[in-house]
This record gives C-alpha cells, structure tokens and sequence, in this order.
C-alpha cells in the first residue's frame, strides 16, 4: 500500500486547521475504500514525525476520527480502521431505504407482529383511545449482515395488511405507500441513552453501551397520524446529520 505520505498533503499558508486538513484527509480515504477496515496505523508520535505535525495536533486529529468512528484504539493493537459508520440524513425516509441509498445491503429480522391495546404514549401519539387495538412490529435491521438498529412501530389497526415475508424484505415506509398511503409528513425527537440488557444481546453490544434514539410519528396528507415508531441505534455504527440554516 503506498505510504500515506503520498496520500496525504498539509498546506500550512491555509486557514484550515492543520488537525482537520490530516483528519479530512485521512477521512477521504477510508471512505473511498483505500484504507479498509482493519487497517492498521502507524502509532501518532511516529506519524506525527512522518507529517511534521505536533504530537497534540496528530492526536486532535486521530481523536476526531475516533469521535466519528472510524478509527477505533485497541490496547496492544494499536489505531485501526474500522466498519464506516452509516450517516443517515434526517429526513423523511426509512431506514431501509437510507441503507439501499448508501450502497450498503439491508436485511431484516422480524422479531414480532401483534395486535395489542394502544397504551400511553402510544395511543396519544396515534390520537386514539387507550385500549384500543393496534398492530405493533418490532424488528432487527442489519446492513451487509451486521446488527445496525432495533425498530419498534406501531400502526392503527386495519390500516394496511403486513406479512412476515414482505416485512423482512422492505421498509415499512414503501409497504404503506404501495398500500395507499400518502406519507407526508412527521415529528420525531433524537436521543441516547444505555442499551439494556436485551439490546445488548440483539444489537452485539455490551450492556450500558451507548444507543441513539429516535422517536418518530408521521401523517399523512390529511394530518392523519399513520404510525408511529421509537427505534434505538447504535452508536458506533451509526449517526444522526441534519443541515442547520440561519435565520
């Protein structure tokens, strides 16, 4: 592999922080593939050398990348890459599709399909009525074989017909609009909290690990709430980016 001294140019006449030109950079790179999970990187003092960059500067840099979890520190390995984290843009889409859209291979284990009594936060957010019945399914998505999230929704009953088969090999999303229903549009929060126990086991992490969280109802074009979803992702596998504007 060609040393990432050829890969690699810090312009110091640039206004860009020299920590964030190596991390950018180096980014880029495992992005497109060059450096492929596993990999292994020089220790920072020795690249800081390669770079002639300060030791706190290549460090800042590597830490960013850790942050975004592409690298990962192992004791008595060293820094590796590892699998790229899935980034997902907050918008109206599932999962399934941001995952096809990413050039990743989605898969589904569905872990359950029942009618029960719609209860607290759920019939509030479906406007109906304690108690009465809604379809709830909760499943385990992977990407290119690797457990990514645990989603649960619920549906008012009646809404659309759901098989094992259709649910294990598409998004919820497209089964509703190929059903009738127009999505237009949704409120959803985003959290973090620890995994319990049984997340853990479901998601191959360790117990307490730190899960994103998301919340979401949508409606449709009549203001209709169509479904409503509390889902948990996890962390070092996946992220949250939404576009700020100034007012």
């Amino acid at each position: 592999m060609e040393p990432l001294t050829k890969k690699i140019t810090i312009d110091r006449s640039s206004p860009v922080p020299l920590y964030f030109q190596f991390a950018q950079q180096l980014q880029s790179l495992i992005e497109a593939g060059e450096l492929p999970p596993g990999t292994r990187l020089s220790n920072e003092i020795a690249m800081a050398d390669e770079f002639g960059l300060s030791r706190p500067t290549m460090r800042q840099a590597m830490q960013h990348l850790v942050n975004k979890g592409l690298l990962a520190r192992k004791r008595g390995v060293g820094t590796q890459v590892v699998t790229n984290r899935i980034r997902r843009q907050v918008e109206f889409t599932s999962l399934y599709e941001d995952l096809e859209r990413d050039g990743r291979h989605p898969s589904t284990q569905v872990l359950s399909v029942e009618t029960v009594p719609a209860e607290g936060e759920v019939a509030a957010a479906l406007r109906l009525e304690e108690g009465q019945p809604v379809l709830s399914v909760e499943r385990l998505r992977l990407a290119d074989d690797q457990p990514i999230a645990l989603l649960h929704n619920y549906l008012p009953e009646g809404l659309i017909e759901l098989t094992l088969e259709a649910l294990a090999e598409g998004g919820l999303y497209q089964m509703l609009r190929r059903s009738g229903v127009a999505l237009s549009t949704a409120e959803q929060t985003i959290g973090a909290r620890g995994a319990t126990a049984a997340e853990a086991r479901l998601l191959d992490e360790t117990r307490g690990a730190t899960l994103l969280t998301m919340t979401r109802t949508a409606f449709d074009g009549s203001g209709r709430p169509v479904e409503y979803g509390t889902h948990v992702y996890r962390a070092s596998r996946y992220s949250f980016e939404m576009t700020v504007a100034a007012h």
